[in-house]
């Protein structure tokens, strides 16, 4: 049987709402959707670029967590209330994955879940060594 690791950030809506901030069986590791919110479900950042930098750091650490880097993404998603505002997600999206080059999925939605949030990404990595941390 593979082992499940379950990782939480400690938002309000990880527990209420019955999910996992990211999940790791074998070498797989799904992150789920991730807003700009601290621990107390405030909005961290004011512009796309400025919260998407914020989610891809949240993001890293929950993938630390499970045994990853951000050199095991292979896919990522964004969400974009105003999908006129790519450039900005795109350059923190380039900045944190330039020469890692995962693919990527952009698209222009009608809501976030809370006022406020401009930008949700989510990302699958792929774990290809066993290394510090891991469970497998």
């Amino acid at each position: 049987m593979t082992h499940r690791q379950t990782i939480s950030t400690g938002t309000p809506w990880e527990k209420a709402y019955g999910y996992s901030r990211a999940v790791r069986v074998g070498n797989i590791i799904e992150v789920a959707g991730t807003v700009a919110s601290d621990e107390n479900g405030n909005v961290m950042g004011a512009t796309v670029y400025e919260q998407a930098r914020y989610i891809l750091a949240k993001i890293e650490r929950a993938l630390h967590a499970a045994g990853a880097t951000m050199q095991d993404v292979v896919r990522t998603r964004m969400f974009l209330l105003d999908i006129t505002q790519l450039d900005e997600a795109g350059r923190a999206h380039g900045e944190v994955f330039g020469d890692i080059r995962p693919a990527s999925t952009a698209v222009g939605i009608s809501g976030l879940a809370g006022a406020g949030f401009l930008i949700e990404i989510e990302v699958s990595a792929v774990v290809q060594k066993k290394g510090a941390g891991t469970n497998v």
